[in-house]
């Protein structure tokens, strides 16, 4: 089945997340699968800068994984291209806990016949999501000074892969 549009998971809804690892029978969400995510720290882990910047979520929304992804890998080559790896440190602060769900439609000839409509209409899992208030960081990213501008281009760049509006908070 094909990825549906960001839009129409955006809006937050009640959570739906039990799945447990160490305790599967008390996982009550089963088949779902792992965040595309797998890297969260990028960069000079042990380094020492002088600023820190952080990408604020303005609104309450839900941000897919693959869109936290997207952002990462487009962020991470624009630092890698710019900085050097040596020269940045980038950690994503939020994991896609939140388990999506999609009620598969039928299509084609004669689909109405074995088709449920909207009975048992509760979906299986098809991905994560991140659900993110209003005022939550989203990723902080440690430069240099005379980095900051640098900075701020790989989190705006970063702010337009995701489905929330952002802003950038600077602190030494």
């Amino acid at each position: 089945m094909a990825l549906r549009p960001g839009r129409t998971v955006r809006s937050i809804e009640r959570p739906y997340t039990r799945v447990s690892k160490k305790v599967p029978r008390k996982s009550y969400v089963v088949g779902v699968p792992f965040p595309k995510t797998r890297q969260f720290e990028m960069g000079l882990k042990d380094g020492v800068f002088e600023i820190t910047c952080y990408l604020v979520s303005e609104d309450n929304a839900q941000i897919r994984d693959n869109a936290i992804e997207a952002a990462r890998v487009i962020a991470h080559k624009f630092l890698e291209s710019k900085l050097g790896s040596q020269n940045y440190f980038m950690k994503i602060l939020v994991y896609p806990h939140h388990v999506l769900r999609e009620k598969p439609i039928a299509t084609g000839a004669g689909a109405d016949r074995y088709s449920q409509g909207m009975a048992q209409a509760f979906g299986k899992p098809v991905g994560t999501a991140v659900q993110a208030k209003k005022g939550k960081k989203l990723v902080m990213l440690a430069v240099n000074k005379k980095n900051l501008e640098v900075a701020k281009e790989a989190l705006k760049k970063f702010s337009s892969k995701i489905s929330v509006r952002t802003r950038i908070i600077v602190s030494e």
